[in-house]
């Protein structure tokens, strides 16, 4: 295998930086202008974290595709980090969309639609009961305050570089000594996360039983696999065996699978006949509206008919204002009904297939110390020969020099990735020419990076 030069590499990069630059002048003069009234000169921090001098201003999107405010065009493979699954725009939700708009918006009632999206939940995910929201932190959150009510314990346990959106007790990691503390960036941190939370690594089942066994844990709180540390898969018969603990020492078994409905209409808790207590899933549901949702067995919500006092449902730390809102439902019946469908994701899964195959074959041909990994229609690649096992390794494979130059290589060439780790995600409405378009560029990128 090749090894990367690095003064090539800063060569490269500051190329890319001048393309970009000469790319985006109207985007540019944006930024500046934001900065004036938005903190960090965007809508939300997370936008920071794109490489070049500034974001891209976002014009219009439809399906797999956005221009940015220079004119320029981009395939679409971030799609909103999940968020815009669906692809952009369908029709058949902004339909729907509009028309109940026209008809109001948000009621604290519930509409027909609501039931039927449940009933699809159910369908989908094979747990009968459900509730909606507005974030899959919301549905985190809300799930995490009934497991402990119901349960009387207090702790979660969660996997090592695990993602579950800006949950406070998740933000958790372990440090050289296997400690819990917390991960860098943690902002106001309520209380020490040793307090609440208990860190495993997946696949480390040795060490659930031991953070099970004082029998304090309300609910294991799981990504099915690791997504936002590049893809890292559970070993074979490892959630059989999660189970088992879980229902051993009595917690509760969470599955979070927001980034993992790529592998299909039901996540991974359908394609691998998970049996979790509770789902939650945000970002894709209603083609961009904010909408998210958690599902609960028969027995979990048996015990929490028990142990709720109706009276105080408004005022408990479930639910909120604007959740479960008309709007929300009309678009998440109209994407699942009939955008996100089984169909659907048969055609995005294949397509995952491929883009995983032309990653893959670049990477042998140029010899490159890396590897791609797929789950369904979601693909990474990371910057270390072997597969990751667990979070640790998976962050130790972490590049912050190539994975900056990948992505704005891309960019600058009209491809969108997400940023801060290199996944493409596979809509309705990507194609075949999209993912060859990657192909061919990435192939490029790896010549001039390692010579041919």
């Amino acid at each position: 295998m090749r090894t990367i030069d690095r003064t090539r590499l800063h060569d490269l990069m500051e190329r890319e930086r001048g393309l970009f630059r000469e790319r985006h002048p109207r985007s540019k003069e944006l930024a500046e202008d934001a900065r004036a009234s938005l903190l960090f000169g965007v809508p939300m921090n997370w936008m920071t974290r794109w490489p070049g001098d500034h974001p891209v201003f976002v014009d219009r999107a439809e399906g797999a595709r956005f221009w940015d405010v220079d004119g320029n065009a981009f395939v679409d493979f971030c799609l909103g980090d999940t968020g815009g699954m669906a692809g952009h725009a369908p029709k058949v939700s902004l339909d729907a969309i509009a028309e109940q708009a026209s008809r109001g918006i948000t009621l604290m009632l519930p509409t027909e639609d609501a039931a039927w999206v449940g009933r699809e939940m159910a369908r989908r995910f094979g747990v009968p009961y459900w509730q909606f929201c507005l974030t899959a932190t919301d549905a985190n959150r809300f799930a995490i305050r009934w497991a402990r009510q119901i349960t009387g314990r207090s702790k979660i346990v969660v996997h090592n570089w695990n993602y579950h959106g800006s949950v406070d007790e998740t933000f958790a990691t372990l440090d050289d000594a296997g400690n819990v503390v917390t991960r860098e960036g943690n902002l106001g941190a309520p209380v020490p996360l040793s307090e609440t939370t208990r860190v495993i690594e997946i696949n480390d089942l040795e060490g659930l039983e031991r953070a099970l066994a004082e029998r304090d844990v309300a609910v294991c709180l799981f990504e099915p696999a690791l997504t936002n540390i590049g893809i890292v898969l559970p070993d074979p018969g490892y959630h059989e065996a999660v189970r088992d603990l879980c229902t051993r020492y009595e917690t509760l078994l969470l599955i979070d699978e927001t980034h993992t409905i790529s592998a299909g209409p039901g996540g991974c808790t359908k394609a691998w006949n998970l049996q979790p207590d509770i789902v939650t899933i945000g970002k894709t549901l209603a083609a961009g509206i904010p909408s998210a949702a958690y599902g609960l067995t028969d027995a979990v919500s048996k015990r929490i008919y028990e142990h709720t006092d109706w009276k105080n449902a408004d005022v408990g730390g479930i639910g909120g204002t604007l959740a479960g809102n008309a709007l929300s439902l009309a678009a998440m019946r109209a994407t699942l009904g009939e955008v996100l469908t089984d169909e659907a994701f048969d055609r995005m899964i294949a397509l995952g297939e491929r883009f995983e195959e032309g990653v893959q074959g670049v990477i042998v041909g140029r010899e490159l110390p890396w590897h791609v990994v797929r789950l369904g229609c979601r693909v990474e690649y990371l910057f270390r020969p072997e597969r990751a096992r667990n979070g640790s390794e998976a962050a130790a494979g972490q590049d912050d020099e190539v994975d900056p130059f990948i992505h704005l290589y891309l960019l600058n060439r009209g491809v969108l990735m997400t940023p801060f780790h290199n996944m493409a995600l596979m809509s309705p409405a990507t194609t075949v020419e999209d993912v060859d378009r990657h192909t061919e560029i990435f192939d490029q990128m790896a010549e001039e990076l390692v010579g041919a």
